[in-house]
C-alpha cells in the first residue's frame, strides 16, 4: 500500500498547478523479474540493481524535460509527466511514447552495464491524472497510481485491451458515441410508452459495444465522463418523443458514488429538446452492486425532487435485486432477459416472475420485461400481468424512434383479450411440458422411468403427437404390485394399462371451465393430470393443484380491481377494455350511464338506500346487456353513480332503452310508499321538480376505431351526457366517431 501522505508538499503543489494548466500523466516502472534475480544473486545485488535503475532515471531527466518528478516506493518507480494542453487521446499517446522511450533506454543500460542482470527487463504502465474540484490532489494521484499499475498488468496479460485504451480516449475527446432507441411498449394498448437509449461506439470499431466502452471507462477512471457524454448524446439525439412518452437513460450504479457526479446537469439539455424531467426515467443498472445505499438514496432523492423517475435495471440478474428495490423503491422494475427468454417453456422462470409481479404490485411498482424475442414469450408475459414489454420482437434499437411491429400488436391484442376480457386465464397459460410414451412402448420402460424420477407422477400416451391415454405413476405401480402383475403387464404396450378416457381440453379453454370439469371427475381420477391440446396436438399437462392456485389468484385479482359495492370491473379494466376494442378494429359502441340527482337521493333517503340504488342500477345494466347485447359485451363501474357499457350490438339504442325501462320498473318497487317529490337545483343552478331518480345515458358509436382513442371517446361522451341531463327525466343523447370525425363533433339529436 502506497501512502501518499509521505509525498512532499512541494510535489503536491506542483502537480496541482500543472493540472490546472493541462494534462498530467503518470508512468509506472516495475522490474517483474526482481524476485528471481534476488533468489539467484542475493538481496544485496537486487537492491544495487534498483539503485542503478534509479540513478539512470535521474540521468535521463535532461533528455525528457517533460518529466516533472520521479518517486520510488519499494521496488516501484513513478514518474509524473507534463503533457501540455492537449486532448486526452493525444496526451495519452504522448505519455505512452515517453514511457516506451524511457523503458528502452533503461533496458539498454542494464544490458550494457549489468549484463549478468540482462533478464531484468522493465514493464511500464500509464495513467492520466484527472483534475477534480471534489477530490484532494492526494486522492487523484493515488487513483492514477492504481490505474498505472493495472495498465502494466494488462500489457502483460491482455495486450488487446491496452491497444484499445488510446481509441477510448479519442472517443471521449471527439464525442464519438451515438444513441439508438428501443421501444418499450404498454401491454394495455400496444402503444409505445417510451424508449430506452442504448449507447453505441463508432461503427466497425472494437469499441462499438457499450460493454467494452464502459469497461475501459472504469479502468481509466473515466466512468462519469463517459456516462455524462452518453446521457447528453441520448437526449440531443432523440427526435419526435411525444409529451406522454418517456426516455430511459442507463446510469451505472458506481456513478452514484462518484465525487464529481452532480445531479441536475441534464435539465438544460432536456429544455433544448422541449422535454421535462417527467419524460426521463433513470435506469440504475443492477449488474454492479450498490455498495452505499445511503449515498445512492440521497442522489436519487435529489433527482426525484426534480421530477425524474427511477428504474432498477437487470432485476433478477445482479447482486442484490430485492435489497436495491426495497431501499430505492423505484417506479419501475426491469426484469432481466435471463428470466424472460423461454418463459413459456419454463415453469420455474414463470414462478419467479410471478413473485416479482406480486412483489411489485404490493409496492405500486410497474414491471417491464425486456429481452422478448418470441411471440410466445410476449403472450405468456401479458397473461402473467407485466405492465410493459421490450425486446426485438416488439422493435429493434434504431437511430430513429421506431413503432411497434404489427405482429407484436396482434399478439398483445389476442393475449390481452383472453387474459382480461372477463378476468380469465386459459388452461394453456398454466400447462407444463409432459413426459410422453408412444402407444407401443413397453410398460417396463414407463415403470423404469417413474422409478428413476420419483418427482414425476404422470405421463401422456401419444399416437403420432395426439394424446390417446394417460399413465399415472401410482395407478401403474398398483397394477404391477398385484399378484402376477409384473408377469402380466411388464412386456405389454403402455396403452394396455393407460387410462383411455382422460380429461383432455383445448389450450384456449378458460381455467374456470377446466376447474369445473376437473372437480366433477369420479373420485379415483380427481387428482389425475389434465391433458392440454392445441388443435388436437399435445400441448402439455396441468395438475389440479395448479388449476386451483391460478383460480385463487384470479379471484384475488378480481377482488383487488373490482368495485366492492357492485363487483363490476373498475377503471383499470375499463381502460384496458377500451384500448382492446380500439386495437381490434371492429365498430363498437360505448354507453356512459349516470344517475340524475343522486346526491339529493342520498341526502334524502340515507346512504344505505343510496347503496341499494347503486346495486339496483348495476343489476339493471347487467340484465339489459344480457338481453339486448352480445356475449363479449363489457359492463364496468366507473365509480359512484357512473357506469359504462362497451357493446358490439348493432342497435345500442335498444340496450339504452332497455336500461331505462328496467331501471324505472326497479325504482317503482324500490319504495314502500309513493315517493314525495320536491324541488332541487341541478348542477347548473336551475330549479327542477324531482320525485325519484332518473338515468342519463351518453351513447357514443365508434364506427371507425382507427380514429378513436379513450380520450376522444370520453370527451364525446361528456358532451352527450351534458345534453341528456338537460332533458327532463331519463334520456339518451348520442354521437358518432367516424373517419371524418375527431371525436369533437356535436352529439346527434
Amino acid at each position: 500500500m502506497i501512502h501518499l501522505s509521505s509525498l512532499q508538499s512541494r510535489l503536491l503543489q506542483q502537480i496541482a498547478s500543472r493540472l490546472s494548466q493541462g494534462a498530467v500523466g503518470l508512468i509506472y516502472l516495475d522490474v517483474p523479474t526482481l524476485e528471481r534475480i534476488e533468489a539467484r544473486y542475493g538481496r544485496a545485488y537486487a537492491e544495487q540493481l534498483l539503485l542503478f535503475v534509479r540513478r539512470r532515471i535521474d540521468e535521463l531527466r535532461p533528455a525528457f524535460p517533460q518529466v516533472l518528478s520521479t518517486n520510488m516506493y519499494g521496488d516501484d518507480f513513478f514518474l509524473y509527466v507534463a503533457l501540455g494542453d492537449a486532448p486526452a487521446a493525444e496526451a495519452y499517446a504522448a505519455l505512452e511514447r515517453t514511457a516506451e522511450a524511457i523503458r528502452a533506454e533503461l533496458d539498454a543500460a542494464i544490458r550494457r552495464e549489468r549484463s549478468e542482470a540482462a533478464a531484468a527487463k522493465l514493464d511500464f504502465g500509464c495513467a492520466l491524472l484527472r483534475e477534480s474540484e471534489e477530490r484532494e490532489i492526494e486522492a487523484v494521484m493515488y487513483t492514477a497510481m492504481k490505474q498505472a499499475i493495472r495498465h502494466a498488468k494488462d500489457r502483460a496479460t491482455d495486450p488487446e485491451r491496452v491497444t484499445h485504451m488510446q481509441e477510448f480516449y479519442s472517443i471521449l475527446d471527439n464525442r464519438g458515441v451515438a444513441s439508438v432507441y428501443q421501444p418499450i411498449v404498454s401491454i394495455e394498448g400496444g402503444e409505445v410508452f417510451g424508449y430506452e437509449a442504448l449507447t453505441r461506439g463508432p461503427a466497425a470499431s472494437p469499441l462499438h459495444s457499450p460493454l467494452k466502452l464502459f469497461e475501459l471507462a472504469e479502468r481509466a477512471d473515466k466512468l462519469y465522463a463517459l456516462d455524462k457524454l452518453t446521457r447528453e448524446q441520448a437526449i440531443l439525439g432523440i427526435e419526435g418523443l411525444e409529451r406522454h412518452q418517456r426516455i430511459f437513460l442507463n446510469i451505472p450504479a458506481q456513478i452514484l458514488h462518484d465525487p464529481d457526479f452532480s445531479p441536475g446537469q441534464t435539465l438544460a439539455l432536456l429544455q433544448r429538446r422541449g422535454l421535462t424531467p417527467n419524460n426521463v426515467v433513470l435506469e440504475i443498472t443492477e449488474r454492479s452492486s450498490i455498495e452505499d445505499f445511503s449515498t445512492a438514496k440521497k442522489v436519487i432523492d435529489h433527482y426525484r425532487s426534480q421530477g425524474y423517475r427511477i428504474a432498477i435495471d437487470d432485476a433478477g440478474a445482479g447482486y442484490s435485486s430485492l435489497q436495491a428495490i426495497a431501499e430505492i423503491q423505484p417506479d419501475y422494475i426491469k426484469v432481466d432477459r435471463s428470466l424472460v427468454q423461454g418463459i413459456h417453456r419454463d415453469k420455474v422462470k414463470e414462478y419467479i416472475l410471478e413473485t416479482f409481479i406480486w412483489f411489485a404490485k404490493r409496492l405500486n411498482i410497474k414491471v417491464i420485461a425486456e429481452g422478448i424475442e418470441e411471440a410466445e414469450e410476449l403472450d405468456k408475459l401479458i397473461r402473467l400481468g407485466v405492465h410493459y414489454a421490450q425486446g426485438y420482437y416488439l422493435g429493434r434499437p434504431e437511430a430513429r424512434l421506431a413503432q411497434v411491429s404489427p405482429e407484436a400488436k396482434a399478439t398483445i391484442y389476442a393475449a390481452s383479450r383472453l387474459a382480461g376480457a372477463a378476468g380469465l386465464r386459459t388452461v394453456g397459460d398454466v400447462a407444463a411440458p409432459a413426459k410422453t410414451f408412444r402407444i407401443n412402448d413397453p410398460v417396463s420402460l414407463a415403470a423404469t422411468y417413474f422409478r428413476d424420477h420419483p418427482d414425476q407422477f404422470g405421463a401422456v400416451v401419444v399416437d403420432g403427437g395426439r394424446p390417446v391415454g394417460l399413465l399415472m405413476r401410482d395407478e401403474l405401480f398398483r397394477k404391477l404390485s398385484v399378484q402376477y402383475g409384473i408377469s402380466l403387464f411388464w412386456s405389454k404396450p403402455v396403452a394396455v394399462v393407460a387410462d383411455e378416457r382422460p380429461l383432455i381440453v383445448e389450450a384456449d379453454t378458460p381455467l374456470e371451465t377446466v376447474s369445473s370439469l376437473a372437480t366433477m371427475r369420479e373420485t379415483g381420477k380427481l387428482y389425475d393430470l389434465v391433458v392440454v391440446t392445441d388443435r388436437g396436438e399435445l400441448a402439455g399437462v396441468v395438475t389440479v393443484r395448479d388449476i386451483l392456485e391460478q383460480m385463487t389468484m384470479i379471484r384475488m385479482e378480481h377482488a383487488r380491481v373490482a368495485n366492492p359495492l357492485t363487483g363490476l370491473p373498475g377503471n383499470v379494466q375499463i381502460q384496458r377494455e377500451l384500448q382492446r376494442r380500439v386495437l381490434e378494429g371492429e365498430p363498437f359502441s360505448v354507453l356512459y350511464i349516470d344517475l340524475d340527482f343522486f346526491k339529493w337521493f342520498n341526502d334524502t333517503h340515507g346512504f344505505q338506500r343510496g347503496d341499494e340504488a347503486i346495486q339496483l342500477t348495476a343489476d339493471v345494466i347487467r340484465r339489459s346487456v344480457a338481453v339486448c347485447g352480445r356475449p363479449r359485451d363489457f359492463v364496468g363501474h366507473i365509480g359512484g353513480d357512473d357506469f359504462i357499457v362497451i357493446t358490439g350490438a348493432e342497435s345500442p339504442e335498444l340496450v339504452a332503452g332497455e336500461i331505462i325501462r328496467r331501471f324505472h320498473l326497479g325504482m317503482e318497487a324500490f319504495y314502500d310508499a309513493p315517493p314525495q317529490g320536491m324541488q332541487v337545483r341541478d348542477r347548473y343552478g336551475f330549479a327542477r321538480d324531482v320525485e325519484t331518480l332518473s338515468v342519463s345515458i351518453a351513447l357514443v358509436r365508434v364506427d371507425d376505431p382507427a380514429v378513436a382513442s379513450a380520450d376522444a371517446i370520453s370527451r364525446t361522451a361528456a358532451e352527450c351526457k351534458q345534453q341528456a341531463k338537460a332533458k327532463d327525466g331519463s334520456a339518451v343523447a348520442s354521437a358518432r366517431i367516424a373517419a371524418t370525425s375527431s371525436g369533437d363533433d356535436p352529439p346527434d339529436e
